[in-house]
């Protein structure tokens, strides 16, 4: 059995929908993940943010309008009066929920809540239209079955049993629709995976199964080798290793939550990333094999600051990097990239919510100098240290761009060199140059 995802645009409308509908009616038996509509949980944070200040009537305005669009897409994508009736009855029940929260206390967990009627509403709508036209489809509740544990981390043993006991009860449907992004935690409470939740839903309920292949629906053909907004004529790239993949996913290359890859890769299921624009496109396979001695793509991750510390005592001296990363730990701050010297270290970060209590912590170490508006350019590949004059071919194309940081050899996989802003238009345009054409 495969398991579709279905990104927030591929489900944006009501034709939308009905090209989705047609791509996932092959007879083959599989799981269909899907987001809410699109602008969907952008709006309903807006709706939450009028709740916290209390503003009922901005709320209810915000909570009208959404409703008026989405009884538009029911109009359009159902054929009888008796679907639409029915569809028309679901989504009014959840928008009617979510003004209950007009005249009550609202906290985080009321604004999760919320914000899960999205996926909810487009699942409901989904498996109405595929029962519509015929077809064998069932409703697999997430908030049945996904769950997180005390840490905010996925429970896989308790996903495998309630998700394999739901599929146990529905044996005879062609299509499981399900939610993508929301989930319980370990209280029971609604929660989510964070945003681009849904390729994590996808990818652990792929594990779940043991699926033949997670499938990543998405409006690009598949995971490109630069960056299309600042440089032309760039190519999907075909195949990528797991590593490849998340190494992409985590510096920039937004078509793929990071933490997608986890799951799959641990169970060796391969992902497949699709263009519901371009069926038809081969897109990109990640899966565990690398292609040896190719340089496959470039990345750039924005709003990084460098944080340099430099001491004397630190000659010679265990002990000092223990202290140094003890003070990001206390602030939960996680390190992107590090090089260090005899008498310094320099870090990169892209959170800078404690920037001040660290550099003040950070101060009693030795001197401290900030870099801000900052972004970290990953060049990813098959970067075995055998292969000679790799790093050299990238390092040379950015011999006309100062670069402040270069992070090589911690992974087979990337090198990394950290740049000002402003020069991240040519950094990525010089590499394309250099590696791909």
């Amino acid at each position: 059995m495969k398991v579709l995802k279905f990104g927030g645009t591929s489900v944006g409308s009501a034709q939308r929908m009905k090209d989705v509908a047609k791509l996932i009616c092959d007879g083959e038996q599989k799981i269909v993940v899907l987001s809410a509509m699109s602008g969907t949980t952008n709006t309903l944070v807006e709706i939450s943010d009028y709740l916290y200040k209390k503003n009922s009537d901005g709320a209810n305005e915000t909570i009208n309008a959404l409703e008026k669009k989405y009884m538009k897409v029911i109009d359009e994508l159902y054929s009888t009066e008796t679907y639409k009736q029915k569809a028309a009855e679901i989504v009014k029940s959840h928008f009617d929920y979510i003004r209950s929260f007009t005249k009550d206390l609202f906290t985080m967990f009321e604004e999760k809540v919320v914000l899960a009627q999205g996926e909810l509403m487009s699942t409901a709508m989904v498996n109405l239209y595929l029962n519509e036209t015929g077809v064998k489809s069932e409703l697999l509740p997430a908030l049945e079955f996904m769950r997180t544990d005390r840490n905010a981390e996925p429970d896989p043993v308790y996903i495998k049993e309630k998700l394999s006991a739901q599929l146990a009860a529905k044996p005879d449907a062609t299509i499981y629709i399900t939610q993508g992004f929301i989930c319980r935690n370990a209280y029971g409470e609604i929660d989510n995976l964070q945003r681009g939740g849904s390729d994590y839903s996808a990818s652990l309920i792929g594990a779940a199964i043991m699926a033949d292949e997670i499938q990543i629906w998405t409006d690009i053909d598949g995971m490109h080798n630069n960056d299309p907004r600042y440089v032309d004529n760039t190519k999907p790239v075909r195949n990528l290793h797991f590593e490849e993949a998340a190494e992409l996913a985590y510096f920039g290359a937004k078509i793929l939550h990071p933490t997608c890859i986890l799951p799959a890769k641990l169970n060796n299921i391969p992902v497949r990333l699709l263009n519901t624009m371009e069926p038809e496109a081969p897109g990109t396979l990640i899966y565990n094999q690398t292609e040896s001695s190719k340089i496959k793509a470039v990345a750039a991750k924005d709003g990084i600051t460098a944080i340099k510390i430099k001491s004397g005592r630190m000659l010679l001296a265990y002990g000092f990097l223990r202290k140094v990363f003890e003070i990001f730990e206390s602030y939960q701050t996680a390190i992107d990239m590090v090089t260090t010297s005899e008498v310094g270290v320099s870090v990169t970060i892209d959170n800078t919510k404690h920037l001040t209590e660290i550099l003040d912590d950070l101060k009693k170490f030795g001197t401290v100098t900030v870099d801000k508006d900052m972004v970290i350019i990953c060049v990813v590949g098959d970067m075995e240290w055998s292969n000679v004059g790799f790093e050299s071919k990238a390092v040379e194309a950015l011999r006309n761009i100062p670069v402040r940081m270069i992070s090589y050899g911690g992974s087979n996989y990337n090198i990394s060199f950290l740049v000002k802003s402003e020069d991240k238009k040519a950094a990525l345009q010089a590499l394309s140059a250099s590696l791909f054409e």
